[in-house]
């Protein structure tokens, strides 16, 4: 079995993006600059907010944080996204979510100015996605890095039947209509099953490409799945190990042992999706700063 190595392509990716900061600067003596807004003290946002940051730095980009306190208004967080939207130096904006219960959240992803929405979550980057304009758009970054993924891989998608388990906005619902669309990494016939899909095994068993993002761990096993398909696991969940020094250990969607017996490729949990995501993230970036210069 091929195992998709998430850590290796995006190692790989963020050279390329290190690189392309370089001619950037080069250009036109400027480089790319993101900036996060994170509200309140979430501990897996703000690790995650750190590695962005880490990230950026490590490819040349500018990253700024932004933290709030977790009793901020909504009007004091949308104020500070049209400043930032007006700020020339600023090219990719993300409000780390989740968001406190009293702050919209779909209200604060209005309020960011679709051109620095690199997350790709605002409703005119999605219904450009949805009608084929990739070149116009930002496309979310997970499922970005899936197709990513896919393309480095060479796995061949076009006329294959790929199956998309979870109807997210962040990941299932982008991901299927990535997967429609004329590209040489996508071109399938899709399939999406949910939480109210009934006899959920009758569509993944016929799955070239079985797109598991539901949340649940384990929940994909072997008997599920049609012998050779790849298999991209999208899930992070914790489970209790005593056996570990944190006392948990992370798993996937997928019964990676169980279901390797049964792919002919198939993503790791953890080091298979999980870090193309923030590599993504800065390709959105670097493109805003290509599209706002011109390059």
């Amino acid at each position: 079995m091929l195992i998709i190595d998430g850590k290796k392509v995006s190692l790989d990716l963020k050279n390329e993006l290190k690189a392309s900061v370089e001619s950037c600067q080069a250009a036109t003596g400027r480089v790319p600059g993101l900036t996060v807004i994170i509200v309140g003290h979430d501990p897996a946002s703000q690790v995650y907010v750190r590695n962005k940051a880490k990230t950026c730095k490590e490819i040349g980009m500018i990253s700024s944080v932004i933290e709030m306190a977790a009793d901020t208004t909504e009007k004091h967080l949308i104020d500070t996204i049209h400043k930032l939207n007006n700020d020339p130096a600023v090219h990719g904006i993300l409000v780390q979510q989740p968001l406190p219960k009293l702050i919209d959240e779909f209200a604060v992803t209005l309020a960011i100015d679709p051109s620095k929405d690199v997350d790709g979550f605002h409703p005119e980057n999605l219904g450009r996605l949805v009608m084929g304009h990739l070149d116009k758009c930002f496309v979310s970054c997970t499922p970005y890095g899936i197709l990513e993924l896919l393309s480095r891989y060479n796995i061949e998608t076009r006329g294959k039947h790929c199956v998309v388990v979870g109807r997210s906005n962040i990941v299932g619902k982008p991901m299927a209509n990535l997967m429609l669309q004329k590209l040489d990494a996508t071109n399938c016939t899709v399939t999406i099953c949910h939480s109210a899909t009934k006899n959920i095994p009758f569509y993944t068993q016929q799955a070239d490409i079985l797109i598991a993002a539901i949340g649940k761990a384990g929940f994909i096993t072997a008997d599920m799945v049609k012998p050779g398909a790849v298999v991209i696991d999208v899930g992070i969940n914790r489970i209790e190990d005593a056996a570990t020094k944190s006392g948990y250990r992370l798993v996937g969607d997928v019964d990676y042992e169980g279901v390797s017996a049964v792919a002919s490729a198939m993503t790791p949990v953890p080091g298979g999706v999980g870090p193309m995501t923030i590599a993504m993230l800065l390709k959105n970036t670097l493109q805003s700063f290509q599209r706002i210069n011109g390059l």
